[in-house]
């Protein structure tokens, strides 16, 4: 968590995290009282049980901290969200196609991969479209991922912020060999990469090994 490979990562870990942190409270809260209640009115100290007509205060404290909590978790995903779809000026615009079982990206001038090359700290604007079914982009490290159905265009946009090879992987069934839909993102300096565009030819190419290492 918080590895900051992607623009996205302190963001969507820090609602994952305070979530999780409230999740956990309540849970050790709410069994301690529950075994506190259980010993404390169990038959033999309370042999008769008492009535209870309600009490305001308490009714207005268990019912207003969870809306707080919830408004401001939803408050996190909000800002969120709207980063991920704020897609800023001037970013390099990368066609994705999803079919069953593969990728394939196709660059402004024309050549087509089926792995995904970017430039480390740049805007990158991925246009997505489906072919057959519905599919899901998704980059487990960059905490990306964005649903993909047939004759409609979705758009998703990242900053890769580390030089490195990450994982890309289908998040919706599609069919028999859904699990083998899997690609890569190689992040590359911003020299390589521009010397990798300039030395690939328009048909899909591999890159060589020695220029997917950092510097």
């Amino acid at each position: 968590m918080f590895d900051g490979v992607s623009n996205f990562v302190n963001s969507v870990d820090g609602v994952f995290l305070f979530s999780l942190v409230v999740s956990v409270f309540f849970l050790v809260l709410i069994t301690f009282l529950m075994i506190f209640f259980v010993i404390k009115y169990n038959r033999k100290r309370s042999p008769r049980g008492k009535n209870i007509h309600g009490n305001v205060f308490l009714e207005i404290t268990w019912t207003g901290i969870p809306t707080i909590l919830v408004m401001i978790m939803f408050w996190f995903g909000w800002q969120g969200y709207k980063e991920m779809v704020d897609v800023p000026e001037g970013a390099m615009p990368i066609d994705v196609t999803a079919q069953m079982w593969k990728w394939s990206f196709k660059y402004e001038n024309g050549m087509n991969t089926d792995t995904l090359y970017v430039p480390v700290k740049k805007p990158i604007k991925l246009i997505l479209h489906s072919n057959d079914v519905n599919h899901a982009f998704f980059v487990p490290a960059f905490r990306l991922k964005k649903d993909i159905f047939p004759n409609r265009e979705r758009i998703a946009w990242f900053i890769a912020e580390k030089t490195g090879e990450y994982n890309i992987a289908c998040a919706e069934y599609c069919g028999m060999n859904h699990s083998y839909m899997a690609s890569k993102i190689v992040v590359l300096s911003e020299e390589k990469f521009n010397k990798w565009m300039n030395t690939m030819s328009d048909t899909s190419s591999s890159i060589p090994v020695e220029m997917t290492k950092s510097n």
